[in-house]
């Protein structure tokens, strides 16, 4: 399992999906704030004067030579729900993040988000 203190040190490296092709770049971390685990990483995607970050599964991730790769489809990565370079995903957009890869959401016990950018 990757730990978190050495998920900071691959910021900005490239992520690819599990073909190789190039997503975008690591940005950040979002943890679980259940369990304190990476659930997800935010990629800087798009063009240079046009970034925005998207949203890909942390698990089945696995870190090489310069490079961060995740177990889901560039196409499916790019179309994630997505945020601007200094934009905060909305409470109530954080399920549709869950959605898109086909997995369940919940919101915590005390209806907090679910997931924390680190």
């Amino acid at each position: 399992m990757i730990q978190m203190t050495d998920i900071r040190e691959w910021r900005n490296q490239e992520v690819v999906d599990s073909g190789g092709h190039k997503i975008g770049e690591l940005e950040s971390v979002c943890v679980d704030t259940t369990t304190g685990e990476p659930a997800r990483a935010t990629v800087r995607v798009g063009l240079s004067t046009r970034h925005r970050l998207v949203f890909v599964p942390w698990r089945g991730a696995m870190v090489g030579p310069g490079f961060v790769r995740v177990a889901h489809d560039k196409k499916l990565a790019k179309r994630s729900p997505s945020i601007g370079m200094d934009g905060i995903l909305p409470f109530e957009d954080e399920g549709a993040v869950f959605h898109h890869y086909g997995l369940a959401y919940a919101p915590g016990a005390n209806g907090e988000r679910q997931l924390a950018r680190r």
